[in-house]
């Protein structure tokens, strides 16, 4: 079996997120057995598109697709030399993710068998709220319906319109009121029976983020995630010197290269990969090891496309030391729809079934492709 085609297919019409508009990019691997692979980054379509078509494209034709450890390896040379952590590796992670999909589909078997086979029975989640009931103006309201759906833990971020004001360089005790409120609600209506994560999204200095994190301990918030920019471990161990709390550190994070000045500083408590940022499935279970060798657990990120959805489930269907997976109710019950052959959501007790197969068990419908807003591109014409 050899790789025949790569082919790039880009809609136009992504979602919004806290940093604004996205888009998705879905590639699919083509081989000479009639077999395809399919993988999924985001957020910015034209650059990964690029990538993929310009410098990985020409590498892979001819080549054996279940060679993946050394596919990974050779793409990553390909674009070292000029830096790498960024659109070379989100493109790099799509085109991992559809070479384990067409391994799992060789074997006949989804491809948390290849990972190792299942750790568990169902896959336990939480929800970021991208939400159609604002967590700013309703709190309460937000969580009562998460609640009943059987979904205890969530994820909001009211920090982040104060750190929009003041770059993140100051907070009032007013401000820190204000981004407070929220979780002090859901805790004086729920307890200790709705866990809620904090979300900072890279927006704090140090300073603050101490600050932060200091006045949220009485109210013990499941963690703080990204409370400053990625590039800096000497400062987040700094920060989680400061707390009681523990820090969840951080999707922006690339290859299991960078992880590993992350867990050998040990500011972490939780670690936070993401399938189509950090290098696909291939550096995503040595990260997951890494962090399991450390004794600490592993919650992926999973906020983008519905095929990073379905491979986000294999993932935290294999690891032994998930903590838990990330889903978004707006996406899979609304923006998802359409866009593949089947859906994966939460049963009524709140956690995911383990994903079909073989492979990651979905194809992008038919539908989908023949919508006016998308286009298709390949590697040869």
């Amino acid at each position: 079996m050899k790789i025949s085609r790569v082919e790039v297919i880009h809609a136009r019409r992504g979602i919004t997120v806290h940093a604004g508009p996205i888009g998705w990019l879905w590639v699919r691997l083509h081989t000479d057995t009639g077999l395809t692979g399919l993988g999924e980054s985001y957020p910015h379509p034209g650059s990964e598109k690029a990538v993929i078509l310009d410098r990985y494209a020409p590498l892979l034709i001819g080549r054996d697709p279940l060679a993946v450890e050394r596919i990974w390896q050779d793409l990553f040379l390909a674009v070292s030399y000029s830096g790498w952590a960024g659109a070379e590796m989100r493109a790099l992670s799509a085109i991992d993710i559809a070479l384990w999909d067409l391994a799992g589909k060789c074997a006949g078997m989804p491809v948390y068998h290849l990972l190792g086979g299942p750790c568990r029975e169902k896959i336990p989640v939480y929800n970021t709220c991208y939400d159609h009931i604002d967590f700013l103006a309703e709190p309460v309201r937000l969580a009562q319906s998460l609640a009943g759906m059987g979904i205890r833990a969530m994820k909001i971020w009211p920090f982040d319109p104060i750190a929009r004001e003041t770059s993140g360089h100051r907070i009032t005790a007013a401000q820190m009121r204000q981004g407070m409120e929220p979780l002090r609600q859901i805790r004086e209506e729920f307890g200790d029976s709705m866990e809620v994560a904090m979300e900072f999204h890279g927006y704090w200095d140090l300073s603050c983020a101490i600050d932060i994190a200091q006045a949220l301990e009485p109210l013990k918030p499941m963690w703080l995630e990204e409370m400053l920019p990625q590039d800096n471990m000497a400062a987040y161990r700094e920060l989680a010197a400061s707390t009681k709390l523990p820090l969840c550190i951080s999707e922006r994070l690339m290859t299991h290269y960078q992880y590993r000045e992350l867990l050998e500083n040990r500011a972490a408590r939780i670690v936070m990969p993401d399938l189509s940022w950090c290098g696909g499935f291939t550096p995503a279970r040595k990260i997951a090891a890494m962090a399991d060798a450390a004794y600490l657990p592993v919650a992926p990120h999973n906020c983008g496309g519905p095929v990073l959805h379905f491979a986000s489930a294999h993932l935290a269907a294999a690891v032994p030391n998930l903590r838990i997976l990330e889903t978004v109710r707006r996406h899979y019950l609304d923006e998802y729809t359409g866009l593949m052959t089947r859906m994966l959501m939460p049963g009524e007790d709140g956690t995911l079934p383990l994903p079909p197969g073989p492979g990651l068990g979905v194809e992008l419908s038919p539908a989908l492709l023949a919508r006016p807003d998308v286009t298709i591109e390949s590697y040869p014409n």
